[in-house]
């Protein structure tokens, strides 16, 4: 049987292919975008980064004792994961995006539906299943968000990392944590309920968030 995050890689491969292939983020990632849209992306990316730890709090608490490892990693987590919203608004404030506009803000449908859905399966699906929101982020972060932010910063003239810091720096953290979330997802290799959940949670996780991707 091959090791559970390698199966999940392979029963995933097509929806994180549907992201990366998709026109709308080749060219952001080639070029950059204009600052409207990339107004746009950051205040969707601030929801989402804001319900990350509720939903992973939520997972935690359901998370039966036969998968405590996996609720102190959760832990641990959303500990090194606290505040990161503000990083956001701040990335938001340096391209002349105020505070109050950031929390009036209502987010896309896609969005809507990518933190529902991850609300929902840690509830009712299994709690496992924030294994796969996770993994879908880091994945994104960790492959496309280093070249993603150095055609923003060129595209709109940033200097330093005003305006980058969050997609940036996660390019860098998200590399390390995808090892320690393949160590943790090894370790449901013979629980069934969980790792099917896992990977419904991926093909979900991905195709809101390309959806979510197109329509800004």
């Amino acid at each position: 049987m091959l090791p559970f995050f390698a199966d999940l890689v392979s029963r995933t491969d097509e929806a994180r292919r549907d992201f990366e292939t998709n026109p709308v983020v080749l060219d952001a990632v080639a070029n950059g975008m204009p600052v409207e849209r990339y107004r746009h992306l950051l205040l969707e990316l601030y929801h989402v980064v804001w319900h990350f730890n509720p939903v992973c709090a939520a997972a935690a608490s359901r998370m039966p004792d036969s998968h405590a490892q996996i609720r102190y990693f959760l832990y641990e987590h959303m500990h090194e994961e606290s505040g990161h919203e503000e990083w956001v608004r701040n990335d938001l404030e340096a391209i002349g995006v105020g505070r109050a506009v950031t929390e009036a803000y209502q987010p896309s449908p896609h969005t809507l539906a990518l933190s529902g859905y991850n609300y929902w399966s840690a509830d009712r699906r299994h709690p496992c299943s924030v294994l796969g929101m996770m993994y879908t982020l880091e994945v994104i972060a960790s492959v496309y968000g280093g070249t993603f932010s150095a055609a923003i910063k060129e595209s709109l003239l940033l200097e330093g990392e005003r305006g980058i810091s969050f997609i940036s720096s996660h390019a860098t953290m998200d590399v390390e944590h995808m090892a320690e979330l393949r160590k943790v997802l090894n370790t449901i290799a013979d629980d069934d309920p969980a790792r099917d959940a896992v990977v419904e949670s991926t093909l979900v996780n991905f195709h809101h968030f390309t959806r979510m991707f197109e329509a800004i």
